[in-house]
């Protein structure tokens, strides 16, 4: 008898214990939907329903351009919440890191980076084509730089996109190779892995990029040193050109550029080797023959898997005004900057308690904040 009462008691406990977590997640998919209100801001997820969105372009305050890594395109109507898939696409191939990356826009063109492969392997591709909202197509679309070499493996394709007067600036990853050393392939200046790339809007190389007429680098290339560039955007009032960098084990960077620059990756390095605390490589501030970092987050910090950044330059958070907004991946927040001067200063981040990779961010034309996180939503700081 006590055998059979104390059964029934588990199972009721059991039941309870269903009860409560559905409740609890019912909860939690209610409070999603809503605003959810911080002691210093508020925010809401106004779509969850994208698949690993990578990069985003606003047309106007209520329609914008996302890219999903799995190879779509989407045209997203914030107001309606409903979306059209862009047909016109070039062929993808998502292997590993790469597949449909980042996006941009100049008012009749939409520029991609993705990943496309043949017999020897993958590399970054830039191409772009002609918005055409009537048919939902992006149309003509032709290929303007193939990151050469191809190499196996999915790792480190960068890669993200700014716009400048007549140029085009995008960023490729030196593909995960692990030859530390000179002989890198992010320090070897006859491929197009590891750096930044300026070309004109066409693909055409501008004459006056900084290794024109030096035999040993390959024309298109405007800095190089780099390990996986996956942030990169203008500053406001300098019009300089600012980048995120993945770190080995921590030594993650948030650089500057400057034209013809080394950006010292693997010869120098703030970050350990995977698994240990060995450094990769001397200190970037002790070789005067590379760029250092404007921030860094050294090995045994925990570093900063970034991702997209932008600066804030509206007028609905006067607080922001300025600031640096970077995406963190593994750690799951929106970072916050000061910056004056050119000197950085990391500030109290933003969704740290939400546990959301934050893949980009990015200021809308009626100046809100909105981040895509890797589990599908877009995000409106409000």
């Amino acid at each position: 008898m006590n055998h059979k009462i104390l059964m029934l008691a588990l199972i009721l406990v059991f039941l309870i214990g269903c009860a409560q977590q559905e409740t609890e997640q019912e909860t939690i998919e209610e409070t999603i939907q809503g605003i959810i209100e911080t002691a210093d801001y508020e925010y809401e997820v106004v779509f969850d329903n994208l698949n690993s969105p990578w990069g985003m372009h606003f047309l106007n305050s209520t329609h914008l351009l996302i890219t999903e890594k799995g190879g779509d395109m989407k045209l997203l109507n914030i107001e309606t919440k409903q979306y059209e898939t862009l047909s016109g696409l070039p062929s993808i191939d998502v292997v590993g890191q790469g597949g449909l990356l980042d996006i941009n826009f100049d008012g009749r063109y939409v520029y991609i980076t993705y990943s496309a492969g043949n017999s020897q392997g993958y590399t970054t591709h830039l191409g772009r084509g002609v918005l055409n909202i009537d048919s939902v197509s992006i149309d003509d679309f032709e290929v303007l730089r193939i990151a050469e070499p191809f190499m196996s493996g999915g790792a480190h394709f960068g890669s993200r996109i700014v716009l400048q007067d007549d140029y085009v600036f995008f960023s490729t990853g030196d593909r995960g190779r692990k030859d530390f050393g000179p002989d890198h392939i992010s320090q070897d200046t006859s491929n197009e892995l590891g750096a930044v790339m300026r070309l004109y809007k066409n693909g055409s190389v501008p004459s006056d990029n900084p290794f024109v007429d030096d035999d040993s680098v390959i024309d298109s290339i405007y800095t190089y040193g780099h390990r996986n560039v996956q942030g990169m955007t203008l500053h406001p009032q300098t019009g300089q050109i600012w980048v995120s960098e993945h770190g080995e084990n921590d030594g993650d960077e948030i650089n500057i550029l400057q034209a013809g620059g080394n950006y010292g990756w693997p010869i120098t390095h703030t970050g350990c080797r995977y698994g240990t605390n060995i450094p990769v490589a001397e200190d970037p501030f002790d070789n005067p023959d590379v760029v250092d970092p404007a921030y860094y987050w050294r090995c045994g910090t925990g570093g900063f898997p970034p991702a997209g950044m932008t600066f804030y330059i509206g007028d609905r958070y006067e607080e922001y005004q300025g600031n640096l907004f970077l995406g963190n991946l593994a750690g799951q927040y929106l970072g916050r900057f000061e910056v004056i001067n050119g000197q950085v200063t990391e500030l109290k981040p933003l969704l740290e308690d939400a546990g959301w990779r934050i893949r980009d961010v990015a200021q809308s034309p009626d100046d809100y904040l909105y981040v895509l996180t890797d589990n599908g939503y877009l995000v409106r700081i409000s």
